[in-house]
């Protein structure tokens, strides 16, 4: 990596600052005055400091948002807000969600700029279950219990979905528990019923739950043991 991108990933300083602050000589490598932004070095086994004080090496960091309304899944987006603008953290565009919210939907997102940790919450392959809370147009038929375990075809879709979970709370509010993540995959289940889903609210993603000490908008770095809940 080189040493301008290591400082300025640990730091949070803009790589043009970082410049100015190397030629002012604040910045040592192995104990050596260094001037060059551009030498490459090898985070966790070089020794860097700036003014004396040493930098760690960038680790990855992870998140929890409450997306409100109105926000898209994305770190930009020329039409509307995103979800990464709520982040006010240094280089909040390198962030990506860990599965994506419709902007009409509300509740749980986890941002990471570890890819690995991301692609065991996002892969088929390890069937995490997500929980969500909809509210419905029409009263849900408790048919639609047995349906969502037998699998739905959606339109314009020939394969079934995988087997859903499905509680039903009152005649126009439900759980629902998915292990994939098609596109508004919930919203088509209820339209292959004939239902239409007013109001979508994700609590869950595997392990972890949405901290109710969050309002929309709002966010927190996961803990440590949240992180580690989600095993390879």
């Amino acid at each position: 990596m080189r040493l301008d991108k290591y400082l300025s990933q640990a730091t949070g300083i803009s790589r043009k600052e970082i410049h100015r602050i190397m030629h002012r000589g604040e910045v040592s490598l192995n104990g050596s005055e260094t001037l060059n932004p551009a030498q490459h070095i090898e985070p966790g086994v070089d020794s860097v400091c700036l003014n004396g004080e040493p930098i760690g090496a960038p680790g990855p960091r992870y998140l929890m948002l409450y997306k409100p309304e109105g926000y898209v899944s994305a770190s930009d987006d020329p039409s509307h807000p995103t979800i990464n603008s709520l982040v006010d953290i240094p280089r909040n565009d390198e962030l990506h969600c860990c599965g994506r919210l419709d902007i009409d939907a509300t509740g749980l997102i986890l941002l990471t700029d570890d890819g690995k940790w991301s692609h065991r919450i996002t892969s088929p392959r390890h069937k995490l279950p997500k929980r969500y809370r909809v509210e419905t147009a029409d009263p849900i038929d408790a048919s639609a219990v047995q349906a969502f375990l037998d699998g739905l075809k959606l339109h314009g879709e020939h394969k079934l979905t995988k087997p859903a979970e499905l509680d039903i709370l009152s005649p126009n509010e439900a759980i629902v528990y998915l292990t994939e993540g098609r596109y508004h995959q919930v919203k088509r289940m209820f339209a292959a019923l004939g239902n239409r889903v007013t109001a979508l609210h994700r609590e869950q993603i595997g392990p972890i739950s949405l901290d109710p000490a969050l309002s929309p908008g709002e966010y927190r770095e996961l803990t440590v043991a949240e992180i580690a809940s989600i095993k390879p």
